[in-house]
């Protein structure tokens, strides 16, 4: 008769000691976002944690620290499993600048019908003097432009 009453006690026990074991998700995100915090390379990812997964997304610089994130979030208390969304930027190849003798060819050759104009290329630079309209002007530019210069100095033109 005794063990009847302690029952009910004994199933509370027993429920508040399985549910206070498995961390609740907002304290796991709180964690991991502690620990991405202190790597700067890792301090902007957002985190989202649903039934113990980790969803991180944003952007790192590297492959490398991307898996090394992904292991340290692995190793938190109450981590499931981890989504890893994260990307890493491309990088854009430099600019090629032409050399100033095929550069000097091309401008020569985009200059041919613009009587009105002179261009010099010195150091990727072209350098333009003389009069001519704007739509001249405009359709010069982009030939000039084209050739893959460092600059087009115009100073030296004017525009009517």
């Amino acid at each position: 008769m005794k063990i009847l009453r302690l029952l009910p006690a004994l199933a509370l026990l027993a429920t508040l000691a399985f549910t206070g074991c498995k961390p609740k998700d907002a304290d796991i995100k709180a964690s991991i976002e502690k620990s991405l915090k202190e790597t700067p390379a890792t301090s902007g990812v957002m985190v989202m944690v649903t039934e113990g997964v980790a969803t991180l997304s944003g952007e790192v610089a590297d492959e490398a620290t991307k898996a090394a994130m992904e292991n340290k979030v692995k190793d938190i208390k109450g981590v499931k499993s981890v989504q890893d969304n994260t990307t890493v930027p491309v990088a854009t190849p430099p600019v090629v600048i032409t050399a100033d003798d095929p550069l000097t060819s091309a401008v020569r050759d985009a200059t041919k019908d613009f009587s009105e104009v002179t261009a010099t290329v010195a150091d990727g630079v072209i350098s333009v003097t003389g009069e001519i309209t704007a739509a001249r002007w405009k359709t010069l530019k982009m030939a000039l432009d084209g050739l893959r210069p460092k600059k087009v100095d115009a100073a030296g033109l004017t525009i009517k």
